[in-house]
């Protein structure tokens, strides 16, 4: 016996996700959606769905009062909720608890207890769980900020109370940092969760985030059940938000691994947890670990635990909140296998390691042709990315006997997703797993700054690649104009067939212009580069986004993102989008007559690097300002971003 309905109080892919479940048990749904939302994949995946306002989060997706009504008016028996959970809608869920509708997660003693990350720590304490050294306390203002990180010692973590998703937090290394970030983490915790309190504590020099799934169950005679479902590594980390995560850990040992999820349960006993949930954990180099905080929710990359157990973490969440005990011991949880997955995001990896991006999806398509591949997204071809929610476009994770081989198929579905009309982040991704210190396992939450010191750059050819890159393209342009020439589906016939088998181009790559001779041998080409000849094969559909392309014996799998009429084409080779010019021989030399535009001086002008709500501003005109002092502030997607001036001058 399950529920007959369920209110799935979320969006994006965790509802897709929460829906395919209950569709799988038999459960109809109703999803709750914003009025910019109506036509969300979650919102048409449900039996019903119902708009609890408008665009922001606070008046929709977080509007309580909206939401109850919902739950009244669709007959729900229980409801989902995957967000950030305030009191007041802790109140409401009692209130519906006495109308017989059943809330699928913890009770509200667990949430609020384990959701404040004061109480939590202190009651972790309690439960002998290790936890990081700092302030137990509610920080008042910045003054005792600062007072409170000068006695722990910097650097320190600087993190809102309920809080969660690297919203309202800040490292800070000095008194003017701390002064700062408080500003800036208690105004994020007040637009993200409605609760401004923070918290501060030492943070720990370079360390590995290591997640420990739990799954527990309180019985009726109050003797409460409880597993852990091994681990998961997230350091792959930029902006304290998790990027590429993996299960399980190379870095944890079996007695590691033990320790760790006995703590973790002993945390989830001692506040009678009673759902699936994430005790969260810090690493160092020694192996010495600390609580850093526990998740009264499914979190995102809660599939590659699934893939590794075998287990469906949604399904179990939904029996433990309809009453049944676990149907598993502890010797029962596997590791079978590996898994990793990737956070595709709409961002811009080039600015900050991912700037977020928003617009129309022109173009779509999931590698689901990939073997042991599996994308949990809430978005289509047509769907928009805006600047009201997460830029997070879908999780894509890929499986194998290994991680040699989740790494692989990893590497390989990258290359076939197909994303266009926003900026996204696979360049990045694709980098960090070929990465050699990745793959041997050497990584922290520093991993980023640490391997692109100087920012992310996109993938740095070698020479061998290189020449596979121009010879592709160009045989790509000769494949085009041969296909134009081509009349198909009429009568018309060229008074006389072109002969021509061999072209001579001029192609540019970065700062570089390479003289490229093209000649057609059947289906293939030969391509000479740089005084080499390389064979460039493949089946030339170019009405295809992708394009499975054989340069001497090596399969690329390539994307052509855009061309125009004066030979530019930009291409998606290795993950990174390449910018080249592809001309003949004699337009490249007449091409030195064509004026060049000049760029815009913007060194005077303050431009939001995207779109987004300004929040402050802390300049008035005929203000002098110094280069790199604030001007205002932006809030988009979530997270609020300085914005300061490139010179100094008067506004």
């Amino acid at each position: 016996q399950t529920f007959e309905k369920i209110l799935i109080a979320n969006r994006g892919e965790i509802a897709c996700r929460v829906i395919k479940t209950c569709k799988k048990m038999g459960i109809k749904t109703v999803a709750i959606h914003s009025d910019v939302d109506a036509n969300a994949v979650h919102a048409k995946m449900a039996d019903e769905s119902v708009c609890v306002g408008p665009a922001p989060t606070s008046k929709s997706y977080l509007n309580m009062d909206a939401i109850m009504e919902a739950i009244r008016k669709t007959r729900a028996q229980a409801v989902s909720l995957n967000v950030s959970i305030c009191c007041s809608f802790l109140s409401a869920l009692s209130l519906q608890a006495s109308e017989g509708v059943t809330f699928i997660g913890p009770d509200t003693h667990a949430i609020q207890a384990m959701g404040d990350k004061i109480e939590s720590k202190l009651l972790a304490k309690n439960a002998k769980v290790n936890t990081i050294p700092g302030f137990d306390g509610v920080v008042k203002d910045a003054d005792e900020a600062v007072r409170i990180a000068r006695e722990i010692g910097y650097p320190v973590m600087i993190k809102a109370s309920a809080g969660g998703g690297g919203k309202g937090m800040r490292i800070a290394w000095d008194d003017e940092e701390t002064r700062e970030g408080f500003r800036f983490s208690s105004q994020e915790a007040a637009s993200s969760f409605g609760d401004d309190r923070l918290l501060i504590e030492k943070f720990i020099d370079n360390p590995r985030h290591i997640e420990i799934q739990v799954c527990a169950i309180v019985l009726a005679d109050k003797h409460g059940n409880a597993l852990w479902l091994n681990e998961r590594e997230c350091s792959i980390q930029r902006r304290n938000q998790k990027v590429v995560e993996e299960a399980p850990s190379t870095f944890l040992d079996p007695e590691t691994r033990r320790a760790m999820g006995e703590q973790a349960v002993a945390l989830a006993k001692a506040v009678k947890y009673s759902s699936a949930g994430t005790v969260e954990f810090l690493v160092d180099s020694s192996k010495n670990f600390y609580f850093l905080e526990m998740n009264t929710r499914l979190q995102v990359e809660h599939p590659v635990t699934e893939c590794i157990t075998g287990l469906d973490l949604v399904q179990e969440m939904i029996r433990v909140a309809k009453g049944y005990p676990l149907r598993h011991k502890q010797a029962d949880i596997p590791i079978n296998g590996w898994a990793v997955e990737c956070r595709v995001y709409a961002e811009d990896p080039y600015k900050s390691f991912g700037l977020p991006s928003i617009g129309k999806l022109s173009q779509y398509q999931e590698p689901l042709h990939v073997p042991s591949v599996r994308v949990d997204s809430g978005i289509q071809q047509g769907s928009d990315i805006s600047i009201y929610y997460d830029p997070m476009i879908s999780k894509l994770i890929t499986y194998g006997s290994n991680r040699a081989e989740a790494l692989k198929r990893m590497e390989e579905a990258l290359d076939n997703y197909v994303i266009r009309g926003v900026a996204h982040n696979i360049s990045l991704l694709r980098e960090v797993i070929i990465h050699p210190r990745f793959v041997q396992g050497d990584i922290s939450t520093k991993f980023l700054p640490e391997v692109y010191p100087d920012g992310f750059k996109g993938h740095n050819l070698t020479d061998l690649e290189r020449r596979e890159l121009l010879a592709t393209a160009a045989s790509l342009y000769v494949a085009e104009q041969l296909r134009s020439q081509r009349f198909l589906g009429t009568p018309r016939i060229p008074i006389a067939k072109s002969k021509r088998s061999s072209w001579e181009l001029s192609v540019r790559l970065g700062d570089g212009i390479y003289p490229v001779a093209v000649s057609k041998h059947g289906s293939s080409f030969s391509v000479e580069v740089d005084g080499m000849k390389l064979n460039v094969t493949s089946e030339w559909n170019l009405a295809s986004p992708l394009l499975s392309v054989t340069i001497d014996g090596t399969q690329r799998t390539i994307q052509r993102v855009s061309r125009n009429a004066s030979g530019e084409t930009n291409i998606q080779f290795l993950g990174t989008v390449y910018k080249l010019q592809i001309l003949t021989k004699v337009a490249a030399e007449l091409s030195k007559y064509m004026p060049e535009k000049a760029a815009e001086d913007t060194s005077s002008i303050l431009r939001s690097p995207m779109p987004g709500t300004v929040v402050a501003v802390s300049v008035k005109p005929g203000d002098m300002v110094s280069e790199g002092q604030e001007i205002c502030v932006i809030e988009a997607m979530k997270m609020q971003n300085s914005m300061i001036a490139a010179k100094t001058g008067k506004v």
